[in-house]
């Protein structure tokens, strides 16, 4: 913990074995409950992340305070794949904290810090020297540059400090709210600080800032000035008086290490200024993620629309896209997105395939490059500790055993807990086809594709009833397996928790989905099974109609999901909302959903409830029995508009907007589920990470959704079905990518639409 005692620069740390986790297990696990030897025993706790600035450039990720700071607390720290590299980094001026007044995210990996040194410079109310602290995070460390700058008529003299301390804590330690011990730091080079654990190494070096080239040149100018411009040259610096140019520049001196932290003697005259700056490189060999090598797989489309929100979302969700992006060790020619900082800054079944999904109108190479890394890693054999079977899709991909705790969950570094990313895999590969991804590509995968469907039809359906259910035997595993994978997220609409093995809705939607799917492409690629999965996906939808179906105060609609005994769980929750779109739903069960999904107990918070403000074990502080998230959301808004509900849509899509304009344009995880009417913004989930990929991702779908691009390459037909009436306003996007080419759509007030660019071979339909 930080010491606020005595010397100013003195940073204790003390450790916690162990810990129990908080609202999420392993990727997001159960609740464990209190644990204690005695009455009154503290507990560890899953760190808070809302207050926290995330800089991010995967497999690195920098998380600090508003100030800059780095604080041994926390989640606080440089990460650098799934272990934390600095635990530490206080910069400190003559002893003193700068106070801060703002920040910004400055683009993919960056952050802005600007505070006061209200100790130094001219007396008076208004404040002479500040400090701007850039920081950059790189893919394999951080560098920053260390500004002061004095707009004081007096000279400003004062020694620089940065203490820094590394732990080398796993992410899973810190998750499970393990406090950071900070190891001894080595020393080498004249300013450089090193620690070694293992094989990873982190090297902290200190070294003065290069001057922008054009002030460098104008600064050596004036130095050769007439004396009464008052230039004068002093060991080496040189000074020359603001009111004859850009101001006073200075070269800052090299960094000095001393036990633990680099240090700055710096000395600025009238109106000066000074850069420092510091670096710190990690090296991993053993990290099982890496940074791609190739450009960025998607298009960066430029977006006008009445509603500026729109545009404002989209550019900060792309730089954050852009910072998630990941390759295996083995292969950084594929791409795919982390899930999220920090806790899941890597492969991710469900949430790589969501997000790639969701991207799919700005390019296929992202999904090309998801679909080939779970394919490399589908399941070869039946293992019941790691939930893998032959033909299934991963859930999560770690350096080691995942523990959180010693009495949570324990999963293998290679861990295939999930219920639907097998399904959602299937669909990933069809829709990248029908936006156009290379026949050879598709072709490629369509093994992969056959396996994955030999695990829908067998070890998906354990007890032979047709539905796809999980349940996990080794209870060290995820309790709940789709995407609600919390231990008490399928509740009975009294609140209730339902035993397992559990059947989930929105999954048999996914895997009727995927039998369809799968049957257009082996129809059009001469592979044999197309009947099959046809057939399947009708005897699908006639269970599904029997079985889920329940009445509720306001009307029928689909159960969450059915139970051990095959009951259905009829809390009303935003999972049956996934079913749009899926052609599950005839069109009258559509609507049904749709207008209990807008109503004031789903849709009254920002976005869509996770479940009805109205059932027995709604909270809006509930990971996933109250709160809102963004892609959940986001997915119910892409199947009300594809089925003609704009309005709902309209509404939700507002809703995310209003979100991401309270959160700076950078969506959390999630967030709580209050009315829009009793809070001015959303009240934030303390332990939502941030960013995260289907969060980021959900700007795209919500864009998507408003101009209805539905492109069917391979029949050489392209639809343009806007929301009727442009809830959202006029649209002009362009830079959407049909079959590798740019097209342009424009979105009128009325709700008219134009769409230009298509590539020779297509039409519009």
């Amino acid at each position: 913990m930080f010491d606020h005692g005595a010397a100013p620069e003195a940073e204790t740390t003390s450790s916690v074995a162990g810990g129990s986790p908080g609202p999420e297990a392993g990727a997001r696990p159960r609740p464990v409950a209190a644990a204690g030897a005695r009455a009154g025993a503290e507990r560890p706790l899953q760190p808070l992340l809302h207050d926290l600035v995330g800089a991010v450039l995967a497999p690195s990720s920098a998380l600090g305070g508003a100030d800059g700071q780095i604080r041994a607390a926390g989640a606080q720290g440089l990460f650098h794949a799934d272990s934390r590299a600095l635990s530490l980094a206080v910069l400190r001026v003559d002893g003193h904290e700068p106070e801060p007044i703002g920040h910004a995210l400055t683009g993919p990996g960056g952050a802005r810090f600007v505070s006061l040194l209200r100790r130094l410079g001219d007396p008076g109310p208004d404040p002479t020297v500040r400090v701007d602290r850039a920081r950059q995070v790189t893919a394999g460390g951080m560098a920053e540059t260390i500004e002061i700058v004095s707009s004081a008529s007096v000279p400003v003299a004062g020694t620089v400090t940065l203490a820094l301390g590394c732990d080398f804590a796993p992410i899973e330690v810190v998750k499970s709210g393990g406090a950071p011990v900070s190891a001894p730091a080595a020393g080498g080079a004249p300013g450089t600080l090193s620690w070694t654990s293992g094989r990873i190494r982190v090297r902290v070096t200190g070294h003065d800032g290069a001057l922008a080239e054009p002030a460098q040149r104008h600064a050596e100018g004036r130095a050769e000035a007439a004396p009464d411009d008052h230039a004068v040259s002093r060991d080496g610096h040189v000074l020359v008086r603001p009111d004859r140019g850009a101001g006073v520049l200075t070269e800052g001196p090299d960094g000095a290490a001393e036990g633990g932290r680099l240090r700055w003697d710096v000395e600025l005259p009238p109106r000066g200024r000074v850069r420092l700056r510091w670096e710190v490189a990690v090296h991993d060999p053993e990290a099982v993620v890496t940074a791609p090598t190739g450009p960025v797989e998607w298009s960066r489309p430029s977006v006008a629309a009445a509603d500026h929100r729109l545009p404002r979302l989209l550019d900060q969700s792309l730089d954050d896209l852009v910072s998630l992006r990941l390759a295996e060790a083995g292969a950084p020619a594929d791409t795919f997105l982390g899930a999220g900082v920090p806790w899941f800054l890597t492969l991710f079944g469900r949430d790589s395939i969501w997000a790639a999904r969701m991207l799919l109108p700005l390019g296929t190479g992202l999904a090309a490059g998801t679909l080939r890394v779970l394919a490399r890693r589908q399941g070869l054999r039946a293992g019941p500790a790691s939930g893998e079977a032959p033909g299934k899709i991963m859930h999560e991909l770690r350096r080691h055993e995942f523990a959180l705790g010693a009495d949570g969950p324990r999963l293998p570094a290679a861990y295939y807990g999930t219920i639907d990313a097998t399904p959602l895999w299937v669909s990933l590969l069809h829709d990248a086809w029908r936006w156009g991804m290379p026949e050879a590509d598709v072709a490629e995968l369509l093994p992969a594709m056959e396996a994955a469907l030999g695990w829908l039809g067998g070890d998906a359906d354990a007890d032979g009833d047709g539905f796809l259910e999980y349940i996990d035997t080794t209870g060290r595993g995820l309790a709940n397996q789709g995407w609600k994978d919390s231990g008490d997220s399928v509740r009975f609409r009294d609140g209730r928790q339902a035993e397992p093995p559990i059947a989930l809705a929105e999954v048999q939607g996914y895997a009727y989905e995927a039998a369809r799917h799968a049957a257009a492409l082996l129809e059009a690629f001469g592979r044999p099974g197309a009947a099959r999965w046809s057939e399947y996906a009708d005897a699908m939808a006639e269970r599904f109609r029997a079985r889920f179906w329940v009445e509720g105060p306001h009307g029928r609609y689909p159960a969450l999901a059915l139970d051990r005994d095959k009951r259905p769980v009829d809390a009303l929750t935003s999972n049956i909302g996934h079913l749009l779109g899926t052609g599950l739903l005839s069109e009258h069960e559509s609507a049904d959903v749709a207008n209990l999904l807008g109503s004031p107990a789903m849709a009254g918070a920002f976005g869509l409830r996770t479940m009805s403000a109205e059932d027995g074990a709604y909270s809006p502080l509930s990971y996933h029995c109250g709160s809102v998230w963004a892609h959940d959301t986001a997915i119910v808004v892409s199947g009300l508009a594809r089925a003609g509900f704009g309005t709902h849509a309209a509404r939700l899509a507002e809703g995310l907007l209003a979100a991401g304009e309270s959160y700076g344009y950078r969506l959390p995880e999630l967030f709580a589920g209050d009315e829009r009417e009793a809070v001015v913004r959303p009240v934030p989930y303390p332990a939502a990470c941030r960013p995260q990929a289907w969060s980021a991702a959900a700007a795209v779908a919500v864009l998507h959704a408003a101009v209805g691009l539905y492109p069917d390459v391979p029949g050489g037909r392209v639809a343009l079905r806007p929301m009727a009436g442009a809830p959202l306003g006029a649209i002009t996007a362009r830079g959407l990518r049909v079959a590798g080419a740019d097209v342009a759509v424009t979105v009128a007030p009325d709700g008219t639409a134009v769409l230009t660019g298509l590539p020779p071979g297509l039409s519009l339909a």
